[in-house]
């Protein structure tokens, strides 16, 4: 069982995310933007977290920039419609381990957190 932050801008992708990942036993807590991702990561931690690439103020990729400042060995996973291969790559240079598209499936995103769990940093 791990704890997952779960970052996105839209109530309806945080709750179905949530509901999925507690089925996987996983512990949820949830941001609606950066600067709510950013604080709760410093107060709490994250074994993982799920970040939306698409969202006001502050996309996801600056977000993963500024948790990686944070802690270099933080696990994340983008989480977004855009599934270009330059947006991708963005993502991964900025330091996401995963990439998962929407729409998804439970065991898509079951699969990547264990996957990551398993990932040195």
């Amino acid at each position: 069982m791990a704890t997952v932050l779960v970052v996105d801008d839209s109530e309806f992708m945080r709750r179905v995310l949530k509901n999925v990942l507690e089925a996987g036993e996983h512990t949820v807590r949830e941001a609606r933007n950066a600067k709510e991702a950013l604080d709760i990561f410093k107060r709490f931690g994250a074994d993982v977290v799920t970040m939306d690439i698409v969202m006001p103020e502050t996309d996801g990729i600056e977000t993963v920039k500024r948790l990686r400042e944070i802690d270099p060995k933080v696990k994340i996973i983008m989480i977004s419609a855009l599934g270009h291969q330059k947006t991708v790559m963005r993502a991964l240079e900025a330091g996401a381990m995963d990439f998962i598209m929407k729409p998804f499936t439970s065991d898509d995103v079951l699969e990547s957190v264990n996957a990551v769990l398993q990932m040195e940093r």
